[in-house]
């Protein structure tokens, strides 16, 4: 068992990589550059956010979720995505050790935590995380022992071209797009790195997790079946579920029809 002091610096280091997801969660639907500028700046006021003032979550309670400058107050999404970020960091380093396997994973997990809250606010998979995500992941495959290069171009093969037909066919009964594009590419990148036996467990989950959540919000709302559910967050979380307990519930899954 890892030490506290590791894992506290483990954690620490995770939400450190928050404060740059949530850069980019909040430039990429408006294609701003995420490098430039460099530092943070106040989505109010546009002002320089100081580095004392950039520390994560710390600097969030001091400033009591309010700019220094503009005093107006800033969205608790920002700590929670660090918190978010620092756990995902600390739980693939307790689960896969100090190896590249955990770090290929954490990078990934980080990708999807941007995608997820980029679609719950705009209705928007970037297409610069999945478009070279794909070949990156099928390349990062290479360093997870569970899975052969042959699963994993399956995966994406098979994540990629799922989606399509289902889309396709949705079009065919309803002449509506059912399935956006970007979906269809978040599918094939999970199956990149997870191999095809992850697309199947993602899509499962996605779709029963979708279709529990689609269900409160129209039982809950008067818009009925015309609300607009984004998808990307449901497959992210089936992906994350199948890397850290997919292996074991599909083994358990099995030895219980058995």
């Amino acid at each position: 068992m890892f030490s506290y002091l590791v894992q506290t610096i483990i954690f620490i280091f995770g939400m450190c990589i928050g404060s740059f997801l949530n850069v980019c969660i909040y430039r990429l639907p408006i294609s701003k550059s995420i490098i430039d500028p460099l530092r943070s700046i106040c989505p109010n006021c546009g002002s320089i956010i100081r580095f004392y003032d950039n520390i994560p979550v710390l600097s969030y309670l001091r400033l009591k979720g309010r700019c220094r400058h503009c005093n107006k107050p800033i969205s608790f999404r920002y700590p929670l995505v660090e918190i978010i970020s620092g756990a995902f960091a600390l739980c693939t380093f307790i689960k896969f050790g100090p190896t590249l396997e955990a770090f290929v994973y954490f990078a990934f997990i980080t990708a999807l935590i941007v995608i997820t809250f980029t679609d719950i606010d705009h209705q928007i998979i970037p297409d610069l995380i999945t478009i070279p995500g794909i070949p990156v992941c099928f390349l990062a495959s290479f360093a997870i022992p569970s899975i052969t290069y042959k699963e994993s171009l399956l995966g994406l093969l098979a994540g990629g071209g799922s989606l399509l037909l289902v889309g396709w066919i949705y079009y065919l009964i309803k002449k509506a797009e059912g399935m956006g594009g970007g979906d269809i590419k978040l599918v094939a990148m999970i199956g990149a790195i997870t191999g095809w036996k992850g697309v199947i467990f993602t899509i499962f989950v996605s779709s029963l997790v979708g279709t529990l959540v689609g269900i409160t919000i129209i039982l809950r709302t008067k818009k009925g079946m015309k609300i607009a559910v984004p998808f990307g967050p449901f497959l992210s979380t089936g992906a994350v579920t199948y890397i850290f307990f997919g292996p074991g519930l599909i083994s358990w899954y099995f030895n219980l029809l058995g």
